[in-house]
This record gives C-alpha cells, sequence and structure tokens, in this order.
C-alpha cells in the first residue's frame, strides 16, 4: 500500500516539486558543511555552495514549467510581487549608489545583494511548481523529513554527542544548521503541525507526518533556543486561531491543544535559555545588580539596536547603503552615547575595529541601511504574504490548499520573530525559508482565483 500511494504521488507532472525537495537538504546546511568553489571577483570572491547549486535548478526547472503551462500562475499573487520588485529595486538602489560604491567593502556587499537576488528567485518559483496536492505533499514532506533530521541531531549534540560544532550538553544547540536556521526549519515543521491541530488532520497536507512535523517543530524549536521564534510562535498560532475559527470552528479540545504547544515550546526555550534570560533580566534592573563578566546576548543587542536607531535618525529617509550600518565609520559616531547609554554592559559587547557586530535586527538594520522606505516595502512583503496566507485559508475549494494556507500563515509569523534576532545575512536557511514560504502563500492564492474563474 505505501508503495502504492509513492507511485500515485511521484509521477511526470511531479518532477518540478521533486527537484524542489531534492534541494531542501542543501538549502538548509550551513555553508560550513558544504564543499564551495571561490570565484574571484575584483577584491572580493564569490563562494559557489551546493545550496545555490540547488537553488538555481529549482529556478530552472520553474523556468522549464512557465516555458511549458505559462506563467499564469503569478498573476493572482501581484500583490505579494509589486512590493517585492519594489523593494529589491530599492536595495539595488541602495547597493549602488554613490557612498555605497565608494566603501571598501562594496565587493562583499555587491555578492550579498546578489545572494539576496538569488534566493527571492525561489519565491518566483515555487508557485509555478506547485500545482497539485501531490506537488504540496512532496515539498511539504521533505521540508518535515529534514527537519525530522535535523531536531534528532540538535537532539543529540544536546545530551552531549559532538559533533557539527555542538555546544556543551544541555545548552541549545545548532545542529547542522545554527540556531536561527535551526529555529526556522522547526518553524515549517510546528506550522503545519499547528494547522493540523486546528482544522484537523485529514485537512491537512501531508496528514501522514502530522506526528513527525509537531515533535520535529516543537524539539527544533526548543533546541535552538530562541525567544524571538517562540514569541513568533505564539503571535503564528493566534492568527491561525483566528483564521481557522471562521472557516471551521475549531473546538474547545483543538484550541487547548495549540495553546499547549505554544506554552511547552516557551517553556522549554525559557529553560533552554535560562541564564541567557536570567543575564537580561540583571540588565533591566529587575533581579539582582551584579556587574556583567562578559558579553550577554539581550544587552549586547540592545546596545547594537540603540545604535542602529541613532543611524537611522540621522538618516532617517535613505538609510546609509546596503549592510552599510556595520561599518566602522557609520557606527562610530555614536560610540561615547552609546557608553553613556549603557554604562553596564561590557567593551566587548560594543562594536569596534575588528568588531563589526552589525544591528542583529533585520527591521532595525533595515531602517539603518534602507530607511524608513526600506522597511515600509520591506513590512509590505511581509503582509501581503500573510493576506495571501490568510485568503488561502479562508477561501481555498480544497483541503489541502486550504491546509496549505493555514501553515503559511503560522509559519511566515514565527519567522517574522525570528528575524528580530538576526540582521541582513544573505544566502543562509532562514532566508530560504522565508522565500519558499513566500512562494507557498503565491501557490495558495493561484490555486483560489483558478477555483474562482472555473
Amino acid at each position: 500500500m505505501p508503495s502504492t500511494r509513492l507511485r500515485h504521488l511521484v509521477d511526470r507532472d511531479a518532477l518540478g516539486a521533486l527537484v524542489v525537495a531534492a534541494a531542501v537538504p542543501f538549502l538548509f546546511m550551513h555553508e560550513r558543511y558544504q564543499p564551495e568553489l571561490a570565484l574571484d571577483a575584483g577584491s572580493t570572491s564569490i563562494d559557489i555552495r551546493l545550496s545555490d547549486v540547488a537553488a538555481l535548478a529549482v529556478v530552472v526547472a520553474a523556468l522549464i514549467s512557465a516555458a511549458r503551462l505559462g506563467l499564469s500562475r503569478l498573476a493572482p499573487a501581484r500583490l505579494l510581487w509589486v512590493p517585492g520588485a519594489l523593494l529589491l529595486a530599492w536595495l539595488a538602489f541602495e547597493t549602488f549608489r554613490p557612498l555605497s560604491i565608494g566603501d571598501a567593502r562594496f565587493d562583499d556587499h555587491l555578492v550579498s545583494f546578489l545572494k539576496l537576488g538569488e534566493y527571492v528567485l525561489l519565491a518566483v518559483a515555487v508557485p509555478l511548481l506547485v500545482r497539485r496536492a501531490e506537488d504540496l505533499t512532496i515539498v511539504l514532506g521533505s521540508l518535515v523529513l529534514w527537519s525530522v533530521v535535523a531536531s534528532g541531531v540538535a537532539a543529540a549534540q544536546f545530551v552531549g554527542l559532538d559533533v557539527f560544532g555542538a555546544w556543551n550538553a544541555g545548552w541549545r544547540q545548532p545542529s547542522f544548521l545554527g540556531h536561527h536556521d535551526l529555529a526556522a526549519l522547526a518553524a515549517v515543521a510546528i506550522g503545519l503541525a499547528a494547522a493540523g491541530i486546528v482544522t484537523g488532520r485529514k485537512r491537512m497536507p501531508v496528514a501522514p507526518l502530522f506526528a513527525a512535523a509537531l515533535a520535529a517543530g516543537m524539539l527544533g524549536l526548543v533546541l535552538a533556543g530562541s525567544v524571538a521564534a517562540a514569541a513568533g510562535l505564539a503571535l503564528g498560532a493566534s492568527a491561525l486561531s483566528l483564521a481557522a475559527w471562521g472557516r471551521y470552528l475549531p473546538s474547545f479540545r483543538q484550541m487547548l491543544a495549540l495553546a499547549v504547544v505554544v506554552a511547552v515550546v516557551a517553556g522549554g526555550v525559557t529553560a533552554v535559555r535560562g541564564d541567557a534570560l536570567e543575564d537580561f533580566f540583571r540588565f533591566l534592573g529587575v533581579r539582582g545588580d551584579e556587574p556583567p563578566q562578559g558579553v550577554e546576548t539581550y544587552s549586547q543587542r540592545a546596545v547594537l539596536a540603540y545604535i542602529g536607531l541613532r543611524i537611522f535618525g540621522d538618516n532617517p529617509l535613505v538609510g546609509v547603503g546596503w549592510q552599510r550600518s556595520g561599518r566602522e565609520e557609520v557606527f562610530e559616531p555614536y560610540l561615547d552615547d552609546a557608553h553613556e547609554r549603557f554604562p553596564d554592559v561590557v567593551d566587548l559587547a560594543f562594536p569596534a575595529p575588528g568588531r563589526e557586530w552589525g544591528v542583529q535586527n533585520l527591521y532595525v538594520q533595515m531602517l539603518a541601511d534602507a530607511g524608513a522606505i526600506g522597511l515600509l516595502l520591506l513590512l509590505a512583503v511581509g503582509a501581503a504574504g500573510l493576506v495571501l496566507a490568510w485568503r488561502t485559508a479562508a477561501y481555498a475549494p480544497n483541503p489541502w490548499a486550504a491546509g496549505a494556507g493555514f501553515a503559511v500563515l503560522c509559519a511566515l509569523l514565527t519567522l517574522a520573530g525570528e528575524w528580530a534576532s538576526l540582521g541582513i545575512v544573505a544566502g543562509i536557511p532562514l532566508q530560504a525559508a522565508t522565500f519558499l514560504l513566500l512562494g507557498l502563500a503565491a501557490a495558495g492564492a493561484a490555486v483560489v482565483e483558478e477555483d474562482v474563474a472555473g
């Protein structure tokens, strides 16, 4: 019976979805574990990794699909494509404006921008390749199964297995991804499981993997130890509940089960990050007054966010240029004020020559690098993805598409929280997860419009 279902799932029309599924392990693996080819480009180099080859393969498959079947499936998601194109154009301006071109690290910043463009194409490719229930099953199934592997490795690291740069046993762990990227992959899995909880497993795509998605998602988020992702999950679960209430009227038991999942993740993350949170409360003056002994995560992020906001305050409309907020000549004028504002934070937490920490918050860095215009366009892209996912959840004619809408809604908001703990880094799994989810939102919009037209 399983082999019969597999033969039904994998046919000629599923080749595009299979390419996406085959790309998942490479898109969701830290760069240090991938072979690379370095190509000289001026004063810098372009590193070609398996993740780049995988992304290119997905784009080529999408081009072939477009040649065969046309581009009509992209039209229903114009709400996403318009602000997305404007954001990319604005960031191109920020990359090539005279101030940016004159920067000593212009070549590095250009490579980073090109990496961003490469991953943007994933969002465009997905709706061209995910056209049927079988396609969605293949893509989401690959993400869930890879999340199972990643969370399993993190669990082994947690109990003491020293592989893939494991941290000390009993602490948060990176798996083979890194903490932020492990949280991103887990967010996709738990979004799918959360959709199954509130809509019923029969209405969710990849229903046989419900238990695996739930376990991998919860375990991955806890072991990644991301407070920001846990907060994003709480927001995502709330939006998911509201969307489900309008269509499926989930029972009290279903709502309670979803609340328990969120609470367990929050409690697990709090336990794993107990020391960091205790340091943060001490920094806020809530608990104890012992002086800090080293760099503390959240106090440092407060310092970096303060500097980023000061940079934005002096460059409110267009910012200082793509990825230039971490440059010494940009942040140095604000260091004295930052030291005065945060006198109890150790010197090592502040940026300095050789310690260009960056802002480490996507939204604040967008303000600093690209100004208010950049942040507004970024938020417009995120809002468009959420609107498309909500519409799919509310109006998709079949359970698999509606279930995907619920899953994407929850997962996107979880990732929105995670991005608050990381600055602009191009070509990483967190970015791949974001654009794959936006692509699935666009695919859902196509399903809704096809039903209306039919």
